[in-house]
């Protein structure tokens, strides 16, 4: 799978701490030194044949359908698309205009990932988005009109400006739009954010734990009651919706991160990541050079990383798996720091795959931290 990060943004979310410029004056020479990364990244992948390709970013639909359209031939060029390949757009509801989509149904982009957040005026403007309540409900409706099924919104839980009634209402709303695939986050005070200084400073009140808890296991028995599946820890599809793109980097397979910032990984041992900075970016690439620098992962980060990202999944992590890529040493310290939280019923055992009961998803991190080699 291909991601592709767009790194400009119309305005700065309050709680955002992602790489991405409000500054469009480089998008030329942005798109053009990602062209010039493809090429020389041509022969990453193992697999050519590409199940997933995915623009995320910042706000990937600040982009042109053209200029969307001509980054999908580029890597058409050196890389093979599976007949029923998923192309994902991140968009703001803002952007998805009738212009706009029609020029995306036109296009090989067969999914679209849209930044709702909420269907509530008083929330969207803490989180200082581009977008109100109308657009929200709108943007959804006239992607469908252009046929687009495959939609998956992100909502976000758990906000001073709400409480669990406002939660309900976000939810109602979201399954009487038909939405097939959701992704939901708590409100989280990243550092160096507007959100973190209006809190400092008492502007804001912060996040409270308890409310998000509540308001995330009522989300589940909703979402269940209404047929959806909770297959990771902040996403929900109906049966045939599930994220291919993300089922793929939880499942710890190979990807190539194109774009300032964007991540890779082997599928073995070696990750590397871009410059987070779009003007080194450029430069690199306008020397033929990637911008880019890569680390081999020890025994131990690649133990962590797979139990990281495993316990937040529905499936778990594979013990057979374990069993063949580590060191019985490694084993032997797994077996016996699980031993306690399975008697305590906070860590199970289902068909030799190690998960966290769902009850318990709240808390998935720090579970899964405590059986992190250090």
């Amino acid at each position: 799978m291909i991601y592709i990060h767009i790194p400009f943004c119309k305005q700065k979310c309050s709680y955002c701490n992602f790489h991405f410029s409000t500054s469009l004056n480089f998008k030329d020479e942005m798109i053009a030194a990602m062209k010039k990364e493809i090429f020389l990244r041509k022969d990453e992948l193992q697999n050519k044949n590409l199940q997933s390709l995915y623009f995320g970013g910042g706000t990937p639909s600040i982009l042109s359908g053209d200029e969307i359209k001509f980054l999908i031939d580029e890597v058409l060029k050196y890389f093979n698309f599976n007949s029923d390949i998923e192309i994902t757009l991140e968009a703001n509801p803002d952007d998805l205009d009738k212009n706009f989509l029609k020029s995306l149904s036109d296009s090989p982009v067969n999914r679209l990932s849209i930044g709702t957040q909420s269907f509530f005026d008083e929330d969207l403007k803490l989180m200082n988005r581009a977008h109100n309540a109308s657009d929200a409900e709108g943007s959804i409706k006239r992607a469908q009109d252009f046929g687009f099924e495959n939609l998956s919104i992100d909502l976000i839980y758990g906000s001073p400006t709400s409480n669990l009634e406002i939660w309900k209402e976000n939810l109602k709303k979201t399954i009487a739009l038909e939405v097939p695939h959701i992704s939901s986050y708590a409100l989280t005070v990243e550092p160096k954010t507007a959100l973190e200084n209006w809190i400092s400073k008492g502007k804001v009140i912060s996040p409270k734990e308890e409310e998000q808890n509540k308001e995330f296991y009522y989300m589940i028995d909703f979402l269940k009651d209404h047929d959806f599946e909770h297959y990771e820890i902040s996403n929900f599809a109906k049966p045939g919706f599930h994220s291919r793109h993300n089922s793929a980097y939880w499942k710890y397979n190979e990807y190539l991160g194109i774009g300032p910032s964007a991540h890779s990984y082997n599928g073995f041992d070696v990750r590397s990541w871009n410059v987070a900075n779009n003007q080194q970016y450029i430069k690199k690439l306008s020397s033929n050079l990637l911008a880019k620098e890569e680390e081999v992962l020890s025994q131990e980060d690649q133990f962590n990383e797979m139990i990281m990202i495993g316990l937040r999944t529905t499936w778990g992590v594979d013990l057979e798996s374990l069993k063949n890529k580590f060191s019985e040493q490694i084993l032997e310290k797994f077996t016996a720091e699980i031993k306690n939280k399975l008697n305590d019923g906070i860590l199970k055992i289902e068909n030799n795959h190690l998960k966290i009961p769902e009850k318990h998803w709240f808390m998935a991190d720090g579970i899964a931290s405590d059986l992190f080699l250090v």
